[in-house]
């Protein structure tokens, strides 16, 4: 082989049948202890602040130079070096937040410690994952096998609607950025596996706080007033019923309700009740019109019952809609460390996530990352206190993300 041939060989992306890169076993026993101390200190959204340092600490010992956001929480570091003839980065996102319920597992030594403060999404893993990445990835471009930058974006507040991701975009976090990917932990599929789908991923997800007020009274004249208890059961029950009837079913819009508290005392009719849940919706249009669709049909049921209604109908987050080319990428990724049986399909949740606003920007997807013992027959599932996962999931995701940096190229 001649030189200018060599050359040229050696610039491009390495390929899928050789890929460096493994995660060495001290980085592996490393990033599993890293994740229990987070899980054992979870922080609640723009809290991060203890979160934040341990990541910076650890990104700074293998010399890289990573930039808190200016919020004070949330960081973002770049692994390799950029100059004006490189093509936009690869971003690696993991969200850093945990959930204000409590840990009720048992029998782990890595048990929160905070009352009521629990890792119960998987974000610890997330992060882990995306750390130990870039450190795998740091080793490489000091050795020349980093075809590529890379960013890594650790972002605060997933949890609080809507979403810390608006705020990161505003401080620039995908400048230079042309493609970014990420994972969520799905307690139904195996570790060892991730599950992936072009389009819609996740649905839209927006909060809803509602207030009904009228004259009060005495129960054994609720003709001379307005019955609250009962216009707030009505709004309970038939607002999601009347607008399965005005949309396409096939766009799932829900209502769900998840607070209702009125009254103080059996033989009064109060004059206030309040209402509070979550619009979700499997379609992107649908979305768009859901506000004014939930207040038509708000206003119209309690109107009914003479109550007068105010409604704060909070924005949350669009649906992420995964690129084909970005599911391209994950599936050579994850196809080159493991094999294409580690592959499957997955379908569209009703779960919000505000990964879905990078999407808004540059094209990427989001891959979910099997966390449950084959076998275990437990169904933990996500947002409850006794959530836990498969800590081999970390492994598999740094895996994932290195092998994803180093063929991005091949993906453009």
């Amino acid at each position: 082989m001649n030189h200018s041939t060599s050359s040229v060989c050696e610039a491009q992306p390495p390929t899928a049948e050789a890929l460096p890169g493994a995660l060495p076993e001290a980085l592996r026993a490393e990033l599993i202890a890293f994740r229990r101390d987070l899980h054992m200190h979870p922080e609640l959204g723009n809290q991060e602040f203890r979160t934040t340092a341990a990541i910076k600490a650890r990104l700074e010992l293998a010399g890289l130079e990573p930039r808190v956001l200016a919020s004070g929480t949330g960081l973002i570091c770049d692994v390799g070096t950029r100059s004006e003839a490189t093509r936009p980065m690869l971003a690696l996102r993991a969200d850093i937040d945990a959930l204000p319920i409590p840990d009720t597992k048992t029998g782990v030594p890595y048990r929160s410690t905070v009352p009521d403060r629990a890792h119960a999404c998987g974000h610890d893993i997330h992060t882990t994952a995306v750390l130990g990445a870039g450190l795998v990835l740091a080793e490489l471009d000091r050795q020349g096998l980093l075809p590529n930058p890379v960013r890594l974006i650790f972002q605060p507040a997933e949890e609080v609607l809507p979403g810390g991701a608006t705020d990161t975009i505003e401080c620039g976090v995908l400048e230079g950025v042309g493609r970014i990917i990420g994972v969520h932990c799905d307690p139904k599929v195996d570790v060892g596996r991730i599950g992936l789908r072009v389009g819609a991923i996740t649905s839209a997800c927006d909060r809803l706080e509602l207030s009904l007020d009228g004259p009060g009274g005495h129960t054994a004249r609720p003709h001379l007033t307005t019955d609250l208890v009962t216009a707030a059961a009505k709004v309970a029950t038939e607002v999601p019923a009347l607008l399965a009837r005005r949309v396409d079913a096939r766009a799932g819009l829900a209502v769900t309700w998840g607070r209702l508290q009125t009254g103080h005392v059996c033989n009064a009719i109060p004059q206030h009740a309040e209402l509070s849940g979550t619009v979700r919706c499997l379609d992107l249009a649908a979305w768009r019109d859901a506000p004014d669709l939930v207040h038509a049909a708000i206003d119209e049921v309690a109107g009914m019952y003479r109550a007068k209604t105010v409604i704060n109908y909070i924005r949350g987050v669009p649906p992420v809609v995964n690129d084909a080319a970005a599911i391209d990428l994950l599936a050579g990724a994850m196809t080159a460390r493991r094999g294409s049986y580690a592959i499957e399909g997955t379908e569209q949740s009703l779960g919000g996530e505000d990964f879905s606003w990078y999407l808004e920007h540059v094209p990427g997807a989001m891959a979910r990352l099997g966390v449950r013992t084959p076998g275990d027959t437990r169904g933990l599932d996500l947002h409850r206190g006794n959530f836990d996962v498969d800590e081999e999931a970390i492994t598999v995701g740094v895996e994932l993300f290195t092998a994803s940096a180093l063929l991005d190229g091949n993906h453009l």
